[in-house]
């Protein structure tokens, strides 16, 4: 794809982006001539563009494929298939207990009046401050049992048993809640601890490699001691030994350290906010924190975690449909206490999906189910253990991990990197076991160390488990078992950072596919402005309020007709402050603005709910993007109330009330209200307006409360009332972030309910668009005409959309299909239950921490803690330094791979030994390992991350600017080691020492030589494509600090641990002659980097003839 392509509605400059190439991750631009595009290959087990929603077959069969010597490590933070099976398994149980209950049921008699299990039914026992115990409680609820709940007195009675208030709830004075918690426990269930340190010893010990090494070195340090008694026989097994069991220790700490990273943010992600009635007043507070009694509102997007019980005589709707339905759990078990329209799904612990209508015949519900719809409130009557929900998380609540793309594929060039070493150690072993055989291999002192018919057994067996464990530990060192736990070092670490950046990650890989993003579909609300609402316009009638509260101007029926709207149709609510000040407002954003407006109007909350008798409820609508509510006042007249998108409810209208109160047709008068609607959209004001009708009693359904339910409220021949303008201030900083984006070839759109105009207005001064001239369809675009297109229009239009206004879900959903299909790695903002399909569509689901329903986080992979724009921008950011890190890494390893594997061949081929010993290479491997991924995985992110265009979703990973750099420092190194290693001991430093010192200290300057390369070559690896690798190294203390302890280890290995690792002390020019050999890496390296690549991967290039051919064939 082209750079104009990806971006067709950019400036020139801003191309500039798009035709760089990412050289530090070797994006291409563009396909070159005759070049297919990427695609998924069915052939190839490691080829999973999403591990998000992957078959349970794809990732059983990457893992079968993979060449592994230690599957406890090598799968440590990868899903575990079997227990995922396990999990369901559990859930079947529980669900299947669930559905016996309620076959049970079906079968008493319908006329019965009470519905139990058991044979007759005991009166509430009291417990302690309590008239009713908890054993009642769990069992009323879980049994559905309406026979307790009669002899309790219903949902009234059963309050009063428990010392609450339905209209307050409970005192929320800590000893209160203390007796309740002492009385029915807590909303908490025992976790299942992670795994110890001891587990994680007992994993990194499991690798085979290294089992078989023990295994030489133990029979080594036996044959040492027989032949050379325990002073000195010892020094050879016993070092093998020792560095086999540091290896040991280092892997276990870094996998255990990990491991607690991760516990502590999966314990962030279920810590889940919600809000409760205390005394009078709603208050947030932990999801741990709920007691048996407390009274708490659901909405649409609410999770219940406790059960529920029916207060009022209200249908309610339990089930899930056939279309999407993303839905928040009930905290605990409990009993409805009131509300409207309220849908439940129960599917989580019945397994049902069908719609199940509940009444109050049938009012239990139970934690872990999901509100589908409506809202209400509920008495908490069993919290945490004490529910079925709690018995089924406290059973399978251990976290079973989690692949990422980049963890698979990475496994993949993991089990090349494998089989070649193995292939590469294999070899090695042939060549010097015939060597040894057949006499041509030597001692340091230049004798031959086997003669057939006088070497000793001993001395024979001896020599060839030196020479096995010399295989075995090139096989440590060329099969990276690290590289795909490099991927789980980063993304733990920028996990932690993203915390306090304020993102929260619920999903692994969505922290490496932000690196990949070209899109983001913002919505305007709270991510791009502050969501601080105020009404700052009024105009009731054809009069504007001015200032908005000034009511002097309305006529006492008109204001009276307006507060009784504001009042009654909302879900927010108005109670005295806890200082006796002011009252306080809860409610989403926009009811408190417009609650606030009423106060200042003189409004009476209270007052005005208590005169009135709610007949029904129609919720807001996202679709008709406005709610109603039919009420009969204490004169038995009906009045119906409208609130909604200014547009949509003047368009209802046939009348408005002027100031004096006359009744007057609005036939004539609508431009003059569209025009007041879009002067108020042009100062970036949401519009809403108010509405009603008077009805005629005797049309209200009365009959039952099933027909009242199914009543479809009038929205014709609304009378208006009044149209207000809220202000909702851009966030500071927001346009830097969309600038940032934009520069980095990441497309930000605005995705609104609101106005076009409102949209437009937002979308300029935010930088969204660049100017008026840029404002026309399709830049522009409403969603009822989006959604109007042929799929094939739309996915031709949604590339050229910036700004999509009056947009619903739905619409969204289908801008994000259309985008994927398009070729775009698209991220997702959202923050209602609505917006959970798009969210989980989307390749990543962005959702907001604050003004975020708990259902569109269950639905997203990242959390916005603070549901600002700008931390968005910082998980991009995030995103590209995992994939960039992974590659830091990669390029080091496979230098340090080559070199080694190449001199060790090439040392064994040729002289039948090889210069570096197994606890040489095993300190390699630490260095290159364990260190190495901490030191190049734990980069933090550069600016010039953001300064390129998003990394593809194919991209190799080996780029072409990798397998340059890396070629040419293994080239040298293998150069350079190898020279020494034949004619080292020329040097003048070394010859004239007798063969057995000079082999002694050639072998030692090789090693040292050759660990200082790497050292050198680590600061090359920090920076890919930039000459200079020094800059930022000093603000990374985790980097310089391991370079520091690795150069340590090193002198003191060399200088004071030759017993233990073959070697001698070296004088100060031998040191200087390692140090000079290591340092012309990085002048090296600087140009290296002049030397220009093809664009075309080299992948590409070498698999072209075979695809071209398998083509052919198949063909």
């Amino acid at each position: 794809m082209t750079g104009s392509g990806m971006f067709p509605d950019r400036s020139p400059n801003q191309r500039l982006v798009e035709t760089h190439r990412d050289v530090e991750v070797g994006l291409d631009d563009g396909v070159a001539d005759g070049e297919e595009e990427d695609e998924v290959n069915p052939d190839d087990p490691f080829d999973i563009g999403h591990t998000k929603n992957a078959p349970p077959e794809s990732l059983r069969r990457w893992r079968q494929a993979a060449l592994v010597l230690n599957a406890s490590r090598r799968f440590r933070y990868t899903l575990d298939l079997k227990k995922e099976e396990e999990k369901e398994h559990r859930r079947r149980m529980i669900r299947s207990h669930a559905q016996v209950i309620r076959a049970a049921l079906l079968f008493k008699l319908a006329g019965q009046r009470e519905l139990v299990l058991g044979a007759s039914v005991s009166s509430p026992t009291p417990t302690g401050d309590y008239d009713i115990s908890l054993e009642q409680l769990s069992s009323m609820t879980r049994d559905n049992n309406m026979a307790t709940l009669e002899r309790c007195g219903f949902v009234k009675g059963l309050a009063g048993l428990l010392n609450t208030n339905l209209d307050i709830g409970v005192s929320g004075e800590d000893a209160d809640l203390l007796s309740r918690r002492n009385a029915f426990g807590s909303n908490t269930y025992p976790y299942k601890k992670g795994k110890g340190f001891w587990s994680f010893l007992w994993d990194a010990w499991q690798d085979l490699t290294l089992v078989i090494l023990i295994i030489a070195a133990i029979a080594s340090l036996a044959l040492g001691i027989k032949t050379e008694g325990l002073k000195e026989g010892w020094y050879d097994g016993g070092s093998i030994t020792f560095a086999v069991v540091l290896v040991i220790i280092v892997t276990a700490v870094s996998d255990y350290r990990q491991s607690l990273q991760f516990q502590n943010l999966n314990e962030e992600k279920r810590n889940i906010q919600l809000e409760i009635i205390r005394g009078g007043r709603r208050e947030k507070i932990s999801i741990y924190d709920i007691v048996v009694g407390d009274v708490v509102p659901l909405k649409i997007g609410d999770q219940v975690s406790m059960n529920l019980i029916f207060l009022e005589q209200v249908t309610l709707l339990v089930g899930l449909s056939d279309s999407y339905y993303f839905l928040i759990k009930v905290p605990a078990d409990g009993i409805f206490v009131s509300g409207h329209s309220l849908a439940i799904d129960e599917s989580s612990m019945t397994g049902e999906s069908k719609i199940v209508h509940k009444d109050k015949k049938a009012p239990f519900l139970m934690a872990g189910c999901k509100v589908a719809d409506g809202f209400g409130n509920m008495l908490v009557t069993g919290v945490g253990i004490n529910t079925e929900w709690g018995l089924l998380m406290a059973s399978i609540s251990e976290d079973t991990g989690e692949e990422t793309p980049l963890q698979v594929r990475l496994n993949g060039v993991a089990t090349f990197i494998g089989m070649v070493g193995l292939s590469v150690a294999i070899s090695v072993l042939a060549v010097l076991l015939v060597r040894f055989f057949t006499g041509n291999t030597k001692n340091e002192d230049g004798t031959v160390q086997f003669i057939r018919g006088k070497t000793s057994m001993s001395h024979t067996v001896d020599g060839v488990i030196e020479i096995v464990t010399i295989a075995v530990t090139i096989v440590v060192v060329a099969v990276p078992e690290g590289l795909p736990l490099a991927v789980t070092l980063t993304l733990a670490y920028s996990m932690r950072k993203m915390m306090a950046d304020k993102a929260l990650v619920r999903r692994l890989s969505a922290c490496e596919t932000m690196g990949s993003a070209t899109t983001i579909c913002s919505d305007k609300t709270g991510t791009l402005t502050l969501n601080q609402m105020t009404v700052v316009e009024a105009y009731a009638g054809k009069a504007k309020l001015d200032p908005p509260s000034n009511s002097a101007l309305m006529q006492p029926e008109l204001l009276s007709l307006i507060i009784e709207g504001i009042a009654v149709n909302t879900t927010g609510s108005v109670f005295p402050s806890k200082d006796g000040g002011n009252v306080e407002v809860s409610g989403s954003p926009t009811e408190k603005a417009i609650l606030s407006w009423g106060v200042k109007l003189g409004m009476k909350f209270d007052a005005i709910r208590s005169e009135a008798i709610v007949l029904h409820v129609s919720p807001f609508n996202s679709e008709k993007k406005r709610g109603g509510v039919a009420l009969q006042l204490s004169n038995a007249d009906v009045h119906i109330h409208w609130k909604g998108a200014a547009e949509m409810v003047v368009a209802s209208c046939t009348h408005y009330l002027k100031t004096d109160g006359g009744l007057k047709s609005i036939d004539n008068e609508k431009s003059f209200f569209k025009g007041v609607i879009d002067q108020m959209a042009e100062k970036s004001l949401r519009c809403v307006a108010f509405a009603y009708k008077p009805y005629d009693k005797e049309k209200v359904p009365n009959t039952n409360e099933e027909e009242l339910a199914k009543w479809v409220l009038p929205e014709d021949s609304l009378v208006l009332l009044a149209v207000v303008g809220i202000k909702d201030p851009c966030r500071p900083g927001v346009k830097d972030a969309v600038k940032l984006c934009t520069d980095a070839g990441v497309k930000v759109r605005m995705v609104t309910g609101d106005n076009i105009q409102t949209a437009k207005a937002i979308a300029l001064e935010c930088g969204i668009l660049a100017s008026d001239i840029d404002a026309t369809e399709p830049t522009i675009i409403e969603g009822k005409t989006f959604r109007t297109l042929s799929e094939e229009e739309r996915e031709k239009v949604a590339k050229r959309i910036t700004v999509m206004g009056r947009s619903s879900p739905s619409d969204k959903l289908l801008l994000v299909r259309a985008l994927r299909k398009g070729g775009d790695v698209v991220a997702v903002t959202g923050d209602g239950t609505n917006d959970a399909p798009a969210l989980n569509e989307a390749d990543i689901g962005l959702s907001m921490g604050i003004a975020g329903t708990e259902v569109a986080k269950e639905s997203s992979d990242i959390i916005i803690l603070d549901d600002n724009f700008a931390s968005v921008v910082k998980v991009v950011r995030w995103g590209r330094s995992v994939y960039a890190n992974i590659q830091k890494f990669i390029q080091f390893q496979l230098t340090v791979n080559v070199a080694a594997l190449v001199i060790n061949v090439v040392a064994a081929i040729s002289s039948g030994s090889i210069p570096l010993t197994a606890v040489q290479l095993l300190w390699v491997n630490l260095i290159m390992d364990t260190l190495g991924a901490l030191a190049l995985a734990t980069e933090p992110p550069t600016d010039h991350l953001m300064r390129r265009a998003p990394v593809g979703r194919r991209e190799p990973l080996i780029t072409n600017i990798m397998w340059r750099n890396l070629g040419i420092q293994a080239v040298y190194q293998v150069a350079v080691l190898l020279l020494l290693n034949f004619y080292g001991r020329n040097l003048p430093f070394i010859k004239d020492n007798g063969w057995e010192q000079e082999t002694k200290l050639k072998n030692t300057l090789v090693f040292n030589t050759f660990v200082l390369c790497q050292v050198f070559n680590e600061f090359n690896s920090r920076k890919p494509d930039q000459v200079n690798v020094f800059k930022g190294v000093t603000k990374n203390h985790l980097f310089m600090g391991i370079i520091s302890v690795t150069v340590v280890l090193q002198i003191v290995i060399i200088e004071f641990l030759g017993k233990f690792s073959s070697t001698v002390r070296l004088n100060w020019p031998l040191w200087i002659i390692s140090i000079l050999l290591g340092l012309v890496s990085w002048p090296l390296a600087a140009v290296g980097k002049l030397i220009p690549v093809p664009r075309t991967p080299l992948s590409k290039i070498v698999l072209k003839p075979f695809r071209r051919f398998r083509r052919s064939r198949s063909a």
